[in-house]
């Protein structure tokens, strides 16, 4: 479990220090921010969505603290050619992976590299750093300005 442990910590800072999909979006169909007051991450989501309702192109801006940016930067690329169906099915899951509990298995089908967040389950705190990105982009993709943090 150590090793996993390490493999999880690993790609959270690699996608800390070197974020995928980092920067500004010219042709942006949607927008949103999303802002985390206790942890101070603020970041933005653009992404263009074709006419069949695919992401066919998604980029972050902001800062924050590790969780969020590694989180941001394997969303973008976990979405990224999907239906917004699928992205809403893959928040849900992603939801569940963070926040079930502790005791139980996390259930992590589906969700490739983002498995790396199961441990965020153990830090209730950390909860919000980790969705700050999903919650930005259900937003852009709704219509909405701002993301709403529950």
């Amino acid at each position: 479990m150590d090793d996993l442990r390490e493999l999880y910590q690993a790609t959270i800072l690699d996608h800390n220090k070197k974020p995928r999909n980092y920067g500004p979006l010219e042709d942006a169909t949607h927008e949103a921010a999303g802002h985390n007051p206790l942890c101070g991450d603020q970041l933005t989501i653009r992404c263009h969505v074709d006419a069949e309702g695919r992401v066919d192109a998604l980029r972050f801006e902001g800062q924050g603290c590790a969780i969020s940016r590694a989180s941001a930067s394997l969303m973008t690329e976990h979405v990224k050619g999907k239906r917004i169906e699928e992205i809403d099915a893959d928040f849900e899951r992603f939801h569940e992976l963070v926040t079930g509990s502790p005791s139980e298995p996390p259930r992590s089908e589906g969700l490739g590299k983002l498995a790396v967040f199961a441990g965020v389950r153990e830090f209730p705190m950390r909860v919000k750093c980790a969705t700050l990105a999903w919650h930005a982009l259900r937003a852009a993709l709704e219509g909405r300005e701002e993301a709403k943090t529950e």
